[in-house]
């Protein structure tokens, strides 16, 4: 049974490719300013999961609900202006626009919702500063660190003051000591602004920055802390 007060949860999911089950009935929820960690080997459906959560793949089967919405029927258009207005995302490798300055990577999303580009870069900015890369605002992604361009990367996550904010391996890509910083600067400022955060991880030590763990194998997945 899903806990109440949820904004996002999802129950029964299926999701098969060819023969492979890459989801077998897997359940999840999360709550306002909540940040779950989502573990599990390679392969064994954590990054599936996220990206039915996400509004990004249809799952086969099950239901997916969001803030009382269900997902699962709602057409292409309207889940992508759902990932554009309430949904953050943070990848492993950051997937900024090479082409644009930092700033402007930063500002993207809330230009793409139809902000005028210098009220959009000055909120840009804010972030950045509070992401602790106000000071490569010009350069472009390729003249940053790794662990600089992870931060822009968050900053543009939560530059639309998102609901959720997903992330997969964000700090797969990088050494420990700019991952605990990563780690701390995004759950911070999700808290901050009581935005819910999905984390897949296969890291203990990234994990650790969760309210609740979520294991996933074979498709199927766990909730520890009910678990015990």
């Amino acid at each position: 049974m899903t806990p109440a007060g949820s904004l996002l949860q999802a129950d029964g999911l299926r999701k098969t490719y060819g023969p492979t089950a890459a989801l077998d009935g897997a359940a999840f929820s999360i709550h306002p300013g909540e940040v779950v960690a989502v573990m599990g080997p390679s392969g064994s459906g954590k990054s599936t999961l996220l990206h039915c959560l996400a509004g990004i793949v249809r799952p086969d089967e099950g239901s997916i609900t969001y803030d009382g919405r269900e997902l699962t029927g709602l057409p292409d258009a309207a889940l992508s202006a759902l990932r554009r207005s309430e949904f953050g995302f943070v990848f492993q490798f950051g997937q900024l626009v090479p082409e644009l300055t930092c700033v402007e990577n930063v500002a993207l999303p809330l230009r793409l919702n139809g902000a005028r580009r210098k009220e959009a870069e000055a909120t840009a900015r804010g972030w950045m500063e509070r992401l602790e890369v106000d000071d490569v605002t010009a350069k472009r992604p390729g003249e940053v660190s790794g662990g600089q361009g992870q931060r822009v990367a968050v900053a543009r996550a939560l530059a639309t003051s998102p609901r959720v904010v997903f992330a997969d391996e964000p700090t797969g890509a990088l050494d420990s000591l700019n991952g605990e910083r990563v780690m701390e600067l995004l759950t911070d400022a999700a808290r901050a602004t009581n935005a819910a955060v999905v984390l897949v991880t296969h890291e203990t030590r990234v994990a650790a920055y969760s309210d609740r763990e979520i294991v996933v194998r074979d498709g199927r997945s766990r909730d520890m802390e009910r678990a015990v």
